[in-house]
């Protein structure tokens, strides 16, 4: 896919190669949230900081490209970011959430805690309410 894309937009072949992302860590909620990016439901993703580092991964880079799998790794779009922010897992307000395709700010928590506990399990740590989390928003270039 990614080679589609640059003979399309010959001019991106000058960026960092794109990151491979799966939302979440099952193949029910990967396979939902890339249909939601690849519908222009879904423009925005939340990470967990300590999870970044956790796993000694970089944060986010405006500009940046990912390509977007499902959940059996077959990629389904391309998305560039268009902006990143931290903020406290409290601090997450309702606009952000309906980018990321939430209905509303409670099942996102609860969601977001889930997922935050199973990721951050490995690592013998647990999430927190003033935990950092990592919002990005993005721009879906190619399907």
């Amino acid at each position: 896919m990614w080679g589609k894309y640059l003979d399309a937009a010959p001019k991106t072949t000058f960026g960092d190669a794109p990151k491979v992302i799966q939302f979440y860590d099952n193949e029910e909620d990967a396979d939902k949230h890339a249909e939601m990016v690849v519908h222009d439901a879904k423009r925005a993703a939340s990470f967990s900081l300590l999870g970044l580092q956790c796993r000694k991964e970089a944060l986010p880079k405006i500009g940046s490209f990912l390509i977007i799998i499902d959940g059996r790794g077959h990629a389904r779009c391309i998305a560039r970011i268009t902006s990143m922010v931290l903020k406290p897992f409290f601090g997450i307000k309702d606009d952000f959430v309906r980018q990321e395709g939430f209905g509303d700010l409670k099942q996102w928590k609860t969601f977001h805690w889930e997922y935050f506990r199973r990721e951050l399990l490995p690592y013998a740590r647990t999430p927190k309410d003033s935990m950092i989390v990592v919002q990005i928003t993005f721009e879906k270039v190619y399907n």
